[in-house]
């Protein structure tokens, strides 16, 4: 399978539209948009685990990370960003997140996610806990603080609103879930997105926002997946 014909890990393309000389550009709008496929390297993105107890044992949640070649029967000379764990808490979230610069200083953007990911889960799978592919919901969100994983009580918890499972939080959005679209567990590329319902961020002091893209797991078991591509696009918001 062949994403595009351009080589090259990510795109960048800064568009500027709507400036007025008559306020010297005060109504200027910027949008930026990342395109990562994982081709020659991570892009930037880098990935992590949370919503688990310091009690767990840490070999038996299995967590794996890293730019892989898909699997079959998907084209194997392609890369993509594999992100694997054993959901060992009923609601364990791995995730992605990458850093945005050059926006406009404490400015409003909407963010929207396009995201191609590789998942083996049929959408009528069971499991423990839940559906294997129904029930391993994909989140993306955008923050002016950098998603990380805090220590809180015994529990390793994640510090954005992201919503419980199939519910969006503040910073979060559910964007679908990882169902490969099949009645057979083999894997497939599904195309999820929030081109309707865009995420609203305002960009910190330096200009700078992260993105964040995710799986809120019910599965009570192995979830394996493959982001084959992820394009954000950032578009300042117009004042009224």
């Amino acid at each position: 399978m062949k994403k595009w014909m351009f080589l090259g890990s990510f795109a960048l393309m800064l568009g500027l539209a709507g400036c007025n000389d008559s306020d010297n550009g005060s109504n200027l709008v910027l949008e930026k948009v990342v395109t990562s496929d994982f081709e020659l390297n991570t892009d930037d993105w880098t990935a992590a685990l949370s919503e688990y107890s310091t009690e767990t044992d840490t070999s038996s949640v299995e967590f794996r990370s890293g730019r892989t070649t898909l699997p079959t029967p998907l084209d194997t000379k392609t890369y993509g960003y594999m992100l694997q764990s054993h959901n060992r808490s009923d609601d364990m979230f791995m995730y992605l997140k990458k850093k945005i610069t050059g926006l406009r200083a404490n400015s409003a953007y909407n963010v929207t996610f396009e995201i191609d990911l590789a998942t083996d889960n049929s959408s009528g799978g069971f499991g423990t806990g839940g559906s294997p592919g129904s029930s391993v919901y994909l989140k993306a969100g955008a923050s002016a603080v950098e998603p990380v994983t805090n220590l809180v009580s015994g529990f390793y918890t994640f510090n954005l609103d992201k919503g419980i499972q199939s519910e969006s939080g503040k910073d979060l959005i559910n964007i679908g879930n990882a169902a490969n679209g099949l009645e057979t567990d083999t894997y497939a590329i599904v195309k999820r997105d929030n081109l309707t319902k865009p995420v609203t961020v305002t960009a910190d002091a330096n200009g700078a926002i992260w993105v964040c893209v995710g799986t809120d797991s019910g599965f009570e078991g192995l979830t394996r997946l493959y982001y084959d591509k992820i394009k954000v696009s950032v578009t300042e918001v117009l004042p009224d």
